[in-house]
């Protein structure tokens, strides 16, 4: 086993041996709310929204956006488990703001193996071993080139989706990995206030 897997599973017996009452939480969030944010290992929604096991929903992806994937499970966090109110958090220094969708299928089309990030923000491919592939060129890999632009557009895809109630509240805001503030996006806020009930 590698070191990585060793902690993991140490960590995990120490968390086990307190796990207590941990045992009888509900499904549904306590707090009826969901997260959807970036899966960068900066963030921590439970301690920037002063989150415990069993409080709320949070759905990471690779910049916090709004991808198929993440709507489906924003509409079952209502439809089955009773959220009322989402978060769209994306943050500063996203590593989705270096790329665009044609950069990172060049880089996949090169080679599979993982990309060097150079200092003025472009990317070396690892090489030419011929593993990569053009199955990159068919997704949509939701780059960002203005924050504040992708959570309006994320929290507006929301709440005019089909499968969105119009009562459910969406906030906008961006996570500053330098002083772990949320910074509300208005414009993102007031597209996401409830339209009818």
């Amino acid at each position: 086993m590698s070191q990585v897997v060793n902690e993991v599973l140490a960590a995990n017996t120490a968390y086990a041996a307190t796990f207590g009452d941990k045992a009888n939480l509900a499904i549904p969030p306590a707090k009826h709310f969901a997260i959807l944010t970036c899966m960068d290992a900066r963030l921590d929604p439970a301690k920037y929204a002063g989150l415990s096991e069993g409080d709320a929903h949070v759905i990471r992806n690779a910049g916090g956006r709004l991808s198929d994937d993440a709507i489906r499970s924003l509409v079952i966090s209502h439809k089955l488990l009773g959220t009322q109110e989402w978060f769209v958090i994306h943050h500063t220094n996203c590593g989705m703001e270096f790329f665009t969708d044609d950069i990172i299928s060049k880089l996949l089309g090169n080679d599979l193996d993982t990309a060097t990030l150079n200092a003025d923000g472009t990317f070396t491919p690892a090489g030419q071993s011929g593993t990569g592939s053009t199955e990159g060129y068919f997704m949509k890999w939701l780059t960002i080139s203005n924050q504040e632009e992708s959570v309006a557009t994320d929290v507006r895809r929301i709440r005019f989706h089909p499968l969105v109630p119009g009562y459910i509240a969406i906030y906008g805001y961006i996570y500053d990995v330098k002083t772990g503030k949320l910074n509300e996006v208005h414009r993102a806020t007031e597209i996401g206030k409830p339209i009818r009930r």
